[in-house]
């Protein structure tokens, strides 16, 4: 599956004639359409100077977590570890926000320009433990190509 998403989502970031905006959307979008444990697919950015991330395009049910401060959270802690985090039940997560009452299982990857965490892509699920190995190479796969127009 993940194989036949790459191109796909290629297309869509090195489509030029859309604003990189609609180009985050529509990432969020497919993948959010066809990967079915991915409920909700966002991203987050760095809130200018701020020491938080700020929502960006996403697709999946709205969120009242716009801002997040750094080290709250999954993103929070994301922003500063600089590392994936995937978590497999976020019952067993002490420092959880939680976005909505069906979320079981999260992963969210850094994205990274010049070697700076910029960003992060999220990605919440209402399956418990639903994230592989291969989810994270994909998502890092996808962050790496997005590095190149953010």
């Amino acid at each position: 599956m993940y194989e036949a998403l790459k191109p796909k989502t290629l297309g869509i970031i090195q489509d030029s004639s859309l604003a990189v905006t609609e180009r985050l959307q529509q990432v969020c979008d497919l993948l959010q359409k066809e990967v079915p444990s991915y409920d909700w697919v966002g991203f987050y950015f760095k809130n200018g100077d701020r020491e938080e991330l700020k929502l960006g395009p996403y697709a999946g049910d709205p969120t009242d977590h716009t801002i997040i401060p750094f080290g709250k959270g999954i993103c929070g802690q994301v922003a500063l570890s600089n590392e994936n985090f995937v978590v497999p039940d976020v019952a067993a997560q002490d420092n959880y926000i939680a976005c909505s009452i069906h979320v079981k299982a999260e992963i969210v990857i850094p994205i990274f320009v010049d070697g700076v965490n910029i960003g992060q892509l999220d990605i919440d699920s209402h399956t418990p433990d639903p994230f592989s190995e291969a989810d994270e190479r994909f998502l890092e796969y996808i962050c790496k190509e997005l590095a190149h127009i953010l």
